[in-house]
């Protein structure tokens, strides 16, 4: 992480504070950066949860939900609004607890990311979580054309993170929510050596290349990707979220809108 850019980041986080007059209690580098194989050139992709005041969000004429900056080589900074955030991960998008476990911050509240985990550890539906990476997986595998002819490093490993992060789920029942870093869930996941090996060579491969960097997958890594894909397809249907726990985050949403909304 560049000093410098971590800097510019956090100087236009306090800008769109001011500008779209919102508390951010939550901004973090996701992307290739803090899911652990970044290329020489990854851009810096910081992804925030926001909160408007309290007449702006409680309003007959809501805004947007989600605030975008200009996307530039460097700079990918977006973020959504809290409420927009809680209905995701009632329904099983992984992306918000990824968010809340990343270990690179720029901003923030750390009562507010503590009481967001505690949150998503008693809401957070397993079975959607899984469908969630599930389709995650099946999205980048079509995409690279089930890996016919060249590939791309990137889209490649964009296919493996969902699938390592259901293999982890599966070696860990008792757990709804897999780790965030690569690394991490290929520690716990089962993956075979040989592919593992392969892994390895593709991550040094990225690490050297540009972001478009691509060229022929080796057939033991593609074959795995396709055969465990296959494998996971119970999770293709998995439902709908749970209404139990919706007075729960609905009182969490009231909570923080208040605490934390400008004044």
């Amino acid at each position: 992480m560049d000093p410098q850019i971590v800097s510019e980041i956090q100087a236009r986080l306090k800008e769109l504070e001011t500008r779209e007059r919102i508390t951010i209690p939550l901004a973090i580098e996701s992307g290739s950066r803090a899911w652990g194989f970044p290329s020489a050139d990854s851009d810096y992709d910081c992804r925030f949860v926001y909160v408007r005041t309290v007449a702006k969000t409680v309003t007959l004429f809501p805004v947007r939900d989600v605030i975008e900056e200009p996307l530039t080589p460097v700079f990918d900074i977006n973020g959504w609004d809290l409420a927009k955030a809680l209905r995701l991960m009632y329904a099983g998008n992984a992306v918000i607890v990824e968010w809340l476990k990343s270990v690179f911050a720029y901003q923030l509240h750390e009562p507010f990311r503590d009481a967001a985990l505690d949150l998503a550890d008693v809401v957070c539906d397993r079975r959607l979580i899984c469908k969630h990476y599930y389709h995650l997986a099946k999205a980048q595998i079509h995409r690279q054309n089930f890996f016919q002819g060249d590939v791309s490093l990137k889209k490649t490993l964009y296919c493996l993170r969902p699938l390592a992060a259901l293999m982890w789920l599966s070696h860990h029942p008792e757990r709804a929510v897999a780790p965030m870093n690569f690394q991490d869930l290929r520690q716990n996941a089962g993956f075979p050596d040989v592919v593992s090996r392969e892994i390895d060579i593709l991550l040094e491969r990225k690490a050297l290349s540009s972001e478009m960097g691509s060229e022929r997958l080796n057939p033991v890594l593609s074959g795995f990707i396709l055969d465990t894909f296959d494998g996971f397809q119970s999770f293709a249907n998995a439902g709908e979220p749970c209404a139990v726990h919706q007075g729960r985050i609905d009182d969490f949403w009231r909570h923080w809108s208040a605490e934390l909304s400008p004044r």
